[in-house]
């Protein structure tokens, strides 16, 4: 099974024969590179062409995060599965704007039942959240009225708001409060969470798309404009509340993550290595968390869930396939 390379060292990423060697200050370390999936590159390396074209023969995508921990980039290589035919229809879902009112207001209105599948878990569990998930409901429920896109946002951004003010009440840790989303940068070691968190869910789902035929430029909910991507925006917004939230929750209820993990010497909040290591190691669980799926019924885990979201995407646009979004039963 392939998996995720995370590099917070700096040093040297080369080829070596036909396997990837990593070479810091203090070792070197071997990597087989018919085990690797994505490479996450956090730390200073080196990188050269041969290495580059050494990967894109194993369709291994690399991806890049600043000093920060803010994303910067990826290398994506050349699209071994794309098709043309593809490409169109997908084209012809976003310039018909009804196609694409369609495909987006699904996106919406999953994600947003996903926030209800958090609350609802929580409200089971003794924290009275009744009220907002009525609310909330109420909202989804105007979803079939919307007839933009700016609509569909806005009632995205109006639902995030009041689930963000539900925080407080789900994370039982008195070093930690939430006031206001904030970005970049994060004004409070909560939202430092956050923006990390849904940096690396766009990224893994940007790796999830290169191993389908779908192309990652053209989006529904986010407009296809000078962004690099905008498919993988769209499909995370489906699994940040059920993967990210859940990792920030359990991080903070369990005392893992503490005052010590966030960094304040910057114009805002960041975190720390060791605040992004532990974060990483959570949301890494999560991914590989395994669920009976309610259609296949067979075990998967979320991070192939993902994939499964992309291909139902994909047969909506090629074959007609009503695309009906992911909703997790937690």
């Amino acid at each position: 099974m392939k998996r995720d390379i995370y590099i917070f060292n700096s040093g040297e990423l080369r080829r070596k024969d036909n396997t990837l060697l990593l070479e810091t200050a203090e070792d070197k370390k071997y990597i087989p590179v018919e085990e690797v999936n994505n490479i996450w590159i956090f730390g200073e390396l080196t990188l050269n062409k041969a290495l580059l074209d050494f990967v894109s023969q194993k369709e291994i995508c690399i991806h890049f995060f600043n000093y920060y921990g803010y994303y910067s980039g990826s290398y994506y290589p050349r699209e071994h599965l794309n098709s043309g035919y593809v490409i169109l229809k997908q084209a012809e879902n976003y310039l018909d704007f009804n196609k694409r009112l369609i495909i987006a207001r699904e996106i919406v209105k999953t994600g947003l039942r996903n926030i209800v599948v958090v609350l609802r878990y929580y409200n089971s569990r003794g924290i009275d959240f009744d009220k907002q998930i009525n609310s909330i409901n109420l909202k989804i429920d105007s979803l079939e009225r919307a007839s933009l896109i700016s609509e569909l946002m806005a009632l995205e951004g109006n639902v995030r708001d009041e689930y963000y003010r539900c925080f407080n009440d789900i994370i039982k840790n008195p070093d930690f409060t939430f006031s206001v989303r904030s970005r970049r940068p994060p004004l409070d070691n909560i939202n430092a969470l956050i923006s990390f968190g849904n940096s690396l869910m766009y990224t893994t789902v940007l790796g999830e798309i290169y191993q389908t035929t779908l192309d990652p430029r053209i989006g529904y909910l986010h407009s296809t404009n000078e962004r690099r991507f905008t498919l993988n925006l769209d499909i995370a917004e489906i699994f940040k509340p059920v993967i990210v939230d859940r990792a920030i929750f359990s991080l903070l209820n369990r005392g893992e993550i503490t005052k010590k993990d966030f960094d304040k010497s910057f114009n805002g909040i960041l975190l720390t290595e060791r605040g992004k290591k532990k974060f990483l190691e959570e949301y890494n669980k999560k991914l590989e968390t395994v669920i009976k799926h309610p259609r296949l019924n067979t075990n998967v885990s979320y991070k192939r869930l993902i994939r499964l979201e992309i291909y139902k995407i994909q047969k909506h646009i090629i074959e007609n396939q009503e695309y009906e979004g992911f909703v997790a039963r937690w």
